[in-house]
């Protein structure tokens, strides 16, 4: 599902405009992507939890040469789903 999707569906559970839902899921998307550029958490009870990760440096190869590089170490979003949703997706 994408958020175009998301939207459609939103609006076909509920009496906002369009508009208004997508107004509302870009200022969504928005504060979540901003608390985790500043390193906080955001936890989203019966969903999960988005985070930021760190990835130590490592050795890698370039698949075309098999050249040994060292890949740097990097920040990466993460998500930890609560274990509802866990439970639910393995029925």
């Amino acid at each position: 599902m994408n958020k175009s999707q998301l939207i459609d569906v939103v609006k076909q559970r509920t009496d906002f405009t369009k508009k208004d839902i997508e107004v509302v899921v870009n200022a969504v998307f928005d504060s979540m992507s901003e608390a985790l550029v500043a390193g906080e958490k955001v936890a989203i009870a019966e969903f999960g939890t988005f985070s930021v990760k760190h990835r130590s440096e490592r050795e890698g190869r370039n698949p075309k040469t098999q050249e040994k590089l060292i890949v740097p170490a990097s920040k990466v979003p993460s998500f930890r789903p609560f274990k509802t949703l866990k439970e639910a997706v393995d029925k």
